[in-house]
Formats: C-alpha cells, structure tokens, sequence
C-alpha cells in the first residue's frame, strides 16, 4: 500500500494555492507522472536531500521528497 494515499499527496501539493486559483494537482494520475518523473530523475543521479536515499527504491524517495515539500509540482 502507497502512504501517504493519493488523497494526502494531492492535499499537500494544492496546499500553497490560494482559494479560487486552479489546483495545480486535480486527479491522481498527475500524481502518478510527477512522481514517476522525479524517481526516473533519482535514478539518473539527480541529488536529494532526503537522508538514507540509497538505501530506498527511486519512488519511495520522490514519493518522500514529495510529501516533505522538497519537491514541488510546477503548474502550467
């Protein structure tokens, strides 16, 4: 089971958007692919702060980076 869930994931990413403003996540395929993006980047070398990195599968840390805020998602 993924944890934090979906819903989590997508409350902490549209927490900085002001009411009225669009989210810059809707739907849990955005989720998905941002996530995804990010662990391929992990596994081409990318640095991340997250401790014990190594240690940890490239989706357990972007999923991780994530939820902590190191990583946002940038809407269009």
């Amino acid at each position: 089971m993924l944890h934090p869930s979906y819903s989590d994931l997508m409350k902490v990413v549209n927490s900085e958007v002001e009411e009225g403003e669009q989210p810059v996540v809707n739907s849990r395929y955005s989720i998905v692919m941002a996530t995804s993006k990010r662990a391929r980047q992990l596994i081409n070398d990318a640095p991340t702060p997250i401790e014990g990195a190594a240690d940890k599968k490239p989706l357990s840390v972007a999923i991780e980076e994530l939820n902590s805020g190191v990583v946002k998602i940038v809407g269009e």
